[in-house]
């Protein structure tokens, strides 16, 4: 079964260059427009994820949904912290129906590392 994404509001959380948990949490607050207390730890971005209060302007009546995208130096850097903020995104859209978000696949002009390049069979 799918779920059909069109019609909702669609933030991009770039992650592009974020290799710790500080960047992340900014680039989140930065995307999302989160207030100045945002506590930029788990159980923070968690609540704000899930709160309707926060998200931008029209989310509430059409749906939320957070592509992430360059989110791969991340995850090489800090595997254990990206597996984190993984279970946080997906306790989040588990609580709130509303909420997707989802990782783009690609995103970068290098090739994912160990591999000289990209073909395909037509």
């Amino acid at each position: 079964m799918s779920e059909d994404l069109t019609g909702r509001l669609t933030v991009t959380l770039d992650l592009d260059g974020v290799t710790d948990k500080a960047g992340l949490m900014d680039r989140t607050a930065a995307a999302l427009a989160l207030p100045d207390w945002f506590g930029r730890n788990w159980d923070a971005l968690a609540d704000s994820l899930s709160d309707h209060t926060l998200w931008p302007e029209g989310a509430v009546e059409r749906g939320l949904l957070i592509v992430v995208r360059d989110w791969r130096a991340l995850a090489e850097a800090d595997p254990g912290q990206w597996s984190t903020a993984q279970d946080v995104f997906a306790e989040a859209v588990d609580r709130t129906p509303a909420l997707a978000i989802v990782l783009a696949l690609g995103g970068s002009s290098q090739p994912p590392s160990g591999h000289a390049g990209r073909s395909v069979a037509a």
